[in-house]
């Protein structure tokens, strides 16, 4: 495992989305309050990896597919699950083990499903902007 800090501004979310791509992991699990900006993040790496999908928050249904150049990428919003099983009954190995991109908000329920080849990333809100605390796998 690797740990690395960065702070930014929001106007700065290019370059943390551009280090991530560059660990070339396909499982990102996104750890923050509400409004830390994990989906604003999200978006910024969908496009960083040429999606010209319409992004948006998968609040609701649980999971959103974008399309990008070689790939899928699923985007998880896990506020709303409440059980393993539920994840289970999602099929959520499926998409985990399809070799395409799995970006995770609220993967606390998720986490004993991903063993291998993936970042945590905990976004803390700071005044004058946000730290990204990364843990690489």
């Amino acid at each position: 495992m690797q740990n690395f800090k960065y702070n930014y501004h929001l106007s700065e979310i290019r370059v943390i989305a551009e280090r991530l791509i560059k660990f070339n992991k396909k499982v990102i699990l996104f750890y923050g309050d509400i409004g830390a900006g994990k989906t604003t993040l999200i978006k910024e790496i969908c496009k960083q990896l040429n999606s010209k999908s319409n992004f948006s928050s998968p609040t609701y249904q649980i999971v959103n597919e974008y399309s990008c150049p070689n790939a899928l990428i699923y985007h998880f919003d896990l506020y709303r699950i409440k059980s393993k099983m539920e994840l289970i009954d999602l099929g959520f190995d499926d998409y985990l083990f399809s070799d395409n991109y799995c970006l995770i908000e609220w993967p606390e329920l998720a986490e004993e499903f991903v063993t291998e080849d993936y970042i945590k990333i905990k976004i803390i809100t700071k005044n004058n902007g946000r730290e990204a605390e990364l843990e690489v796998y």
